[in-house]
């Protein structure tokens, strides 16, 4: 057997080999994707409820609140959507399957390109409800510590992260669509991004979340009011993101090396995920999602909570954070100031 039909035999017998391994979803998947559907949809139906119910509530925090809201509400009806459709309307494979754009041998191309977009959105709604915390955290931040600074607008520059990220999104589907590299570029190019930004959420949130607490128990201390609340749901809000973008840091990492080095060794990715590979980055993946949109649920429901009860003391200032009554000076309103600006979180 001369060198040519050697490697034709070989390439033969990957062809069947990856036929072969490439099975359609399995009975796990199907029931595992059934339950996250559930899960997605059960968190869509509180965060529409609670976006509802937010508008209620009097003060300047209230559009701030119903925005996480509806981020959140976005976040959970695109998982569920990609959740409730079976993965094999989006593909033969439930694993990663590299096809090219317009390739008449995979008609399928334009589900899989749908997929990977919607799963491009859920992520960019779920990473906006962090940078909108950040950019918050910044503009408040900068005003204590840099009072000459111009300080611009905290919704423009929320929009224009949201734009950039937007960006690399719409440049990826086109890059895609002209054929220059497969889905699994797409795929790849959506870990790289995912992976960087998660790095920075994570100095981001220990940076702000360390100088804003400061912040507040100085002007506690200075207006001899409790800042306690608001100091545990800054240090939750640290603890929990930075555990979910380390996570989520560590698995998009990981996926893309892996993509890259099989990539290079066998000029696909085809093979690179078994079923077990892929069903653990899956659930790790998407129930970390669940975890952090569920808890900032409760922290949102807490503070509106807390109010309430802060309210219905006879001692409690009728303003809508409920401290007593103190001076009106540039102090207490500054204090105030911060305490809104967390976002009641």
């Amino acid at each position: 057997m001369n060198i040519a039909e050697k490697h034709s035999s070989f390439f033969a017998g990957r062809k069947i080999q990856h036929m072969i391994s490439q099975v359609p979803e399995t009975e796990f998947e199907f029931y595992s994707d059934a339950v996250l559907a559930a899960a997605f949809l059960t968190t869509a139906i509180v965060a529409a409820k609670r976006m509802s119910s937010s508008r209620s509530h009097g003060g300047s925090e209230t559009t701030v609140v119903t925005a996480f809201y509806c981020l959140i509400l976005l976040t959970a009806c695109l998982r569920t959507i990609w959740f409730i459709i079976p993965g094999t309307v989006w593909s033969p494979y439930y694993t990663p399957h590299a096809v090219m754009a317009f390739d008449p041998e995979h008609p399928y191309w334009i589900m899989q390109f749908l997929e990977i977009l919607l799963l491009g959105a859920g992520s960019l709604c779920l990473f906006s409800i962090f940078i909108l915390i950040l950019v918050y955290w910044s503009d408040i931040l900068k005003k204590y510590f840099y009072p000459g600074d111009r300080r611009s607008k905290p919704m423009i520059t929320f929009f224009l992260l949201i734009v950039v990220l937007l960006v690399i999104q719409i440049l990826n589907a086109t890059l895609f669509l002209f054929q220059d590299y497969s889905s699994e570029g797409m795929v790849l190019v959506n870990s790289v991004t995912l992976s960087l930004v998660s790095i920075v959420c994570v100095c981001e949130l220990t940076i702000f979340s360390h100088r804003f607490r400061t912040v507040l128990k100085t002007l506690g201390d200075i207006n001899q009011v409790s800042t306690e609340s608001q100091v545990k749901r800054i240090v939750w809000i640290t603890v929990t993101g930075n555990l979910f973008f380390f996570t989520r840091a560590f698995l998009e990492t990981i996926f893309a090396i892996v993509l890259v080095v099989y990539w290079h060794e066998n000029g696909t990715v085809a093979e690179a995920f078994s079923h077990p590979a892929w069903d653990t980055y899956i659930l790790l993946k998407h129930w970390s999602e669940l975890a952090i949109l569920s808890l900032l649920l409760y922290i949102l429901q807490s503070r509106f909570t807390s109010d309430a009860i802060e309210g219905a003391g006879e001692t409690i200032n009728k303003g809508k954070l409920g401290y007593q009554t103190v001076p009106e000076t540039d102090r207490d309103m500054n204090f105030d100031e911060v305490a809104v600006s967390t976002l009641s979180v």
